[in-house]
C-alpha cells in the first residue's frame, strides 16, 4: 500500500490494487541471474543500518519500506501488504468476518465510529455513526489506537462485549451491551424496483459473494415484474476475476468471450468465456459508470458494451488493466503483483498510461475529464455484433457521457468539498422518530426527532449553512453563492446522509436516484438499450480480435 502518499488518493489507490486478481498461494522465487549478489548488497545495508543508525529502527519498517521502494519502480498498482492489510484484504474478499459490524477511526483521541455495515449487532443495537466508544468492557479507550479498540471489538461468535457510547446531546455516557457476530459485508447494498417493471442493482464491489447476491437480487427483482434493468457500477473498485467472469455471464450467453488476459507467467494466457445458460440474455440494460469504476467492474461493463449486450451511460472509467495475483508471504504480509494485462472481447487494452511517479495516474478521478479526447487510429476497435466504435487506451468510454463525479452530480468546486463529510457530520444531530432505544436526549436542543418522511426544507438549508461556518477555521472561506448554485445537490446529498443514519441505504439509495441527474438519464435510455438487444440478437457482424 503506497502510504507515502495523501490520504485520499492512497485509499482509493489501496482499494484499486488490493482488490484484482483472485489467484491466491505460492511463493515468490528467484529465477533470475544476479539475484542471490543482490541479496547479500540489501541485507549487508540492512545490517549496517540496524547496528548503526543514530536512533534505533524496527526492522520490520525497514524491510516493508524496501519492499514497496522497489514496488514504486514498477507500477500504480503492485502493492505489498504488511498483515494487517493482508487480513484486511482476505476479510474483505470473503466478504465477512466476526465482530460488531462497524469501522472505527480515531478522532482528537476518540475511538469514532465512521460507519456501520447494516443489519450487525451494532446497527440493531442503535448505534450509529459518530458516537465515540469511550469505554470498552470497563476500560476507558481514550487514547488508544484503532489497532487495540479492535482487538478488544472482534472477538468469537456470540461472545458479548460492554461498550459505553458517548453521544453528543446526552450528558452521560450509554451502556450497551453487543453479541459479537458474523458480519457479512454486501456487495449490492441496494436492488428495487426504481419505476414501472424497471429494477435497480448497485453493484459497489465485488467479493467471493457477489455472483451470490447478483444472482438472488435478479430472482427477487424478476418476482416483481422487473423487464429492464439499470445496473450501477458506479464507484465500484474492482474485485476478483472469477466474480467479474460470472457477473458477466449472468448476461451474455454461453460461448461469449467476457476477457482475455496475456503475461509471461505459466498459465497468465487465458480466454475467460460464459460457460452457463443464463436467465437474463433477453434482459435490456443500461449500465451506469463513473471515473472511480475500475478493474473488475471495467471487465463487465466492456464486456457488455463489447457484445453491444448494454448501453452504458455516464463517465470515463478509471482504466486499470492490470491483473494482481495476490501472493501470501511469511508472517502474513502479502504482495499484490501484477502478472498480466486482461483484453476486453474486441482486443481493448483499456488500461490507462502512467507518468514516471504516479502521481498524474493516482489524481486521476480530481480533474474533469475531455469529451473530446482525441485517439490514435490504433486504439479503434469495433464491438463485435453491430461493429460500433469502441477504443482502447484509457478506461471504458460510455455510449453516452454525462459527468457525475459526485453521486451522479456534478457540483461545483466548494460544493465538492463538503462532500461527505460536512453531510455525514451534520446528519448525526438527528433522531429517528419512535427510536427511544437510547432514551431520551439530556439536551433537546442539539437533537432533532425526524419521520421517514423529511423534507430537507429552506430553514433545514439555512442550519446547514450556519453549520458548515461553524466548522470551517477560515469564515471567509464560506462561499455562499457556491452553495446556492448546488442546492439541489446539497438537498440530496443531506437527505442521504440523514436516510443512511437513521432509515436504511435503501431508502437513502431510492431517494437519491430521484435526484441523482445521471440516473435519471439512464432511465430515459431504455428504450435504446431495448432496440440494441434486439438489433444484436439478429446481427451477425463480428469484429476481429
Amino acid at each position: 500500500m503506497r502510504t507515502y502518499r495523501s490520504v485520499s488518493v492512497a485509499a482509493f489507490a489501496i482499494v484499486l490494487s488490493a482488490l484484482v486478481g483472485g489467484f491466491f498461494g505460492g511463493r515468490v522465487l528467484a529465477t533470475q541471474d544476479g539475484l542471490p549478489e543482490r541479496y547479500n548488497v540489501f541485507t549487508a545495508a540492512l545490517n549496517q543500518i540496524d547496528a548503526k543508525y543514530v536512533e534505533k529502527v524496527e526492522s520490520d519498517k525497514l524491510v516493508y519500506g524496501a519492499i514497496n521502494g522497489m514496488l514504486q519502480t514498477l507500477d500504480p498498482h503492485s502493492s505489498f501488504m504488511d498483515p494487517k492489510a493482508y487480513a484486511l484484504l482476505r476479510e474483505r474478499q470473503e466478504g465477512h468476518y466476526y465482530g460488531l459490524g462497524i469501522s472505527i477511526n480515531v478522532v482528537d483521541g476518540d475511538i469514532t465510529v465512521m460507519s456501520l455495515f447494516e443489519g450487525s449487532p451494532a446497527y440493531k443495537k442503535g448505534i450509529r455513526r459518530g458516537d465515540v466508544v469511550s469505554r470498552i468492557n470497563g476500560d476507558d479507550a481514550k487514547g488508544w489506537t484503532s489497532d487495540q479498540a479492535v482487538s478488544k471489538l472482534r472477538g468469537p461468535r456470540g461472545t458479548p462485549v460492554q461498550v459505553s457510547i458517548k453521544r453528543a446531546g446526552y450528558e452521560k455516557l450509554i451502556d450497551v451491551e453487543v453479541v459479537r457476530d458474523e458480519i457479512s459485508i454486501p456487495s449490492i447494498p441496494a436492488a428495487f424496483m426504481i419505476a414501472g417493471d424497471t429494477g435497480y442493482i448497485q453493484l459497489h464491489d465485488f467479493s467471493e459473494t457477489t455472483d451470490r447476491e447478483l444472482g438472488a437480487a435478479l430472482r427477487d427483482l424478476t418476482g416483481k415484474g422487473m423487464t429492464k434493468l439499470v445496473l450501477d457500477i458506479r464507484e465500484n473498485p474492482g474485485g476478483p476475476l472469477d466474480q467479474a467472469i460470472k457477473v458477466s455471464n449472468r448476461f451474455l450467453k454461453r460461448g461469449d468471450l467476457i476477457v482475455y488476459t496475456r503475461g509471461r507467467i505459466p498459465n497468465s494466457d487465458q480466454d475467460y468465456r460464459a460457460v452457463d445458460n443464463s436467465d437474463y440474455t433477453n434482459l435490456p440494460v443500461v449500465v451506469l459508470a463513473n471515473r472511480r469504476s475500475a478493474s473488475a467492474s471495467e471487465i463487465v461493463t466492456g464486456a457488455l458494451q463489447d457484445h453491444d449486450r448494454a448501453v452504458v451511460v455516464g463517465e470515463t472509467t478509471w482504466g486499470k488493466a492490470l491483473v494482481q495475483s495476490i501472493y501470501r508471504l511469511s508472517e502474513g504480509a502479502g504482495l499484490a503483483l501484477t502478472t498480466a494485462h486482461y483484453f476486453t472481447p474486441a482486443g481493448r487494452l483499456i488500461q490507462r498510461p502512467w507518468d514516471e511517479t504516479f502521481d498524474e495516474y493516482l489524481s486521476y478521478t480530481m480533474r474533469d475529464q475531455d469529451p473530446n479526447k482525441v485517439h490514435p487510429p490504433s486504439d479503434l476497435k469495433y464491438t463485435l455484433k453491430l461493429g460500433r466504435k469502441v477504443y482502447s487506451g484509457g478506461g471504458i468510454e460510455p455510449d453516452h457521457r454525462m459527468d457525475g463525479p459526485v453521486e451522479g452530480f456534478n457540483p461545483g468546486k466548494f460544493a465538492r468539498r463538503l462532500h461527505p463529510g460536512m453531510f455525514a457530520t451534520f446528519a448525526q444531530r438527528f433522531d429517528r422518530e419512535g427510536d427511544a432505544r437510547f432514551g431520551a436526549a439530556t439536551d433537546k436542543s442539539a437533537r432533532r426527532v425526524l419521520t421517514k418522511d423529511f423534507v430537507v426544507d429552506d430553514a433545514m438549508i439555512q442550519e446547514f449553512k450556519t453549520f458548515v461556518r461553524s466548522q470551517m477555521r477560515d469564515a471567509s472561506q464560506f462561499d455562499e453563492a457556491g452553495l446556492t448554485a448546488d442546492v439541489e445537490f446539497v438537498r440530496s446529498m443531506l437527505r442521504y446522509e440523514i436516510d443512511v443514519a437513521l432509515f436504511d441505504l435503501a431508502t437513502a439509495r431510492r431517494h437519491l436516484l430521484e435526484k441523482d441527474p445521471q440516473t435519471k438519464y439512464a432511465l430515459t435510455l431504455l428504450p435504446e438499450a431495448e432496440a440494441l438487444l434486439r438489433s444484436s440478437s439478429s446481427s451477425s457482424v463480428k469484429a476481429s480480435r
